[in-house]
This record gives structure tokens, sequence and C-alpha cells, in this order.
């Protein structure tokens, strides 16, 4: 839902989405395979003709940098503009983000407002620009929806069914018992 709000509002040609292989600012955060993770996103996405996916960073493996992937694409892509479409509870985070101000050289942030996180303004970063996109605001979470998944709660209305089939199908994000 976030990705097809910032496709839509901001009007954009393509939405790539990226899978990180190791979130920095998260270290314990990845509890399933790249293999998995990819193939729930392709199972998720794969009908949908306006956003494609980027193995890149999963590809890459270690711990995965923002910087490190929009040097990437825009050597890809020389003459687009780029943009990185980040949850509004990452913005006053952004300054410990790996060398931020040449990723604000690189990338203009879109960023999608969450319920509980008020967004504040940064003058810090010097060249940083940011869109607000008014997306639809949703008070759930990956570690949320791993827990329901833990718990044997449904995870309709949450994640696309096809992935939600994979995820039964591999036992993903159950208690090893």
């Amino acid at each position: 839902m976030a990705a097809q709000d910032a496709y839509e509002q901001c009007g954009l040609d393509r939405l790539i989405l990226v899978p990180a292989a190791q979130a920095p600012l998260k270290p314990n955060d990845v509890q399933s395979s790249a293999e998995d993770r990819l193939a729930m996103l392709r199972a998720a996405t794969e009908w949908d003709r306006r956003f494609e996916i980027s193995d890149y960073e999963l590809g890459k493996g270690g711990i995965s940098y923002t910087i490190d992937s929009a040097r990437y694409f825009r050597a890809l892509y020389p003459n687009d503009e780029l943009f990185w479409v980040i949850g509004g509870d990452q913005l006053p985070k952004l300054h410990l983000w790996k060398d931020i101000e040449e990723l604000a050289k690189l990338v203009e942030f879109i960023f999608l407002e969450r319920p509980g996180y008020p967004v504040k303004p940064r003058e810090d970063i010097p060249g940083l620009r940011l869109r607000r996109c008014d997306g639809h605001l949703l008070a759930i979470n990956s570690t949320e929806l791993r827990e329901r998944t833990r718990r044997q709660l449904s995870l309709d209305y949450f994640v696309p069914h096809k992935a939600i089939v994979y995820i039964r199908e591999n036992a993903l994000y159950r208690d090893k018992g």
C-alpha cells in the first residue's frame, strides 16, 4: 500500500522495491532468509507492472547501506531523478545514516507518515530534500506481522494473499518446536 501511495501521489515512472540484506539500524530484524523475503516480495507484486524488484542489496550481502544502493541506481539510471521512499518514523534517524550528506545530493526522500510519529522538519542535513506522501496511515509494522504469524493469527488485509500463502507453505516466522 505504501509503494502504491508513493507511486500514485508522486507521479513516479517506476518504483523499484529493494529488500535489504541487513538494515544497519535494525541488527536483529532479519528473521527469514534472503531467498524467502525475495520470494514473498515477488509473490506480493508479480501481477503489478508498476513495481519492479531489485535484488542488488541481497546479492551484495552484509549490511545494506542506502548510500551504496543510491550510487548503484545513479550509475544504472544516470539521467533519472531518484527518490527514496521511507516511513516518516525514519526522519528522526536520518542523521545516523551512512554518508547522509552525499545521499541527500543523490536522492530526494519521499516520506510516508506513520501513526505515532509526528513529522518534524530536518534542518541539520545540508541539501536534504523531503517530499511528503499523504498515504494510507497504517499502524502496523513488520514486527507485529511476524508476531501475528507466530501466534497463528490472520494476516489477511495486512499482507497480499500470495505472500500469505508463501509464508504458510514455508512455515515462516513460527516458533521452532
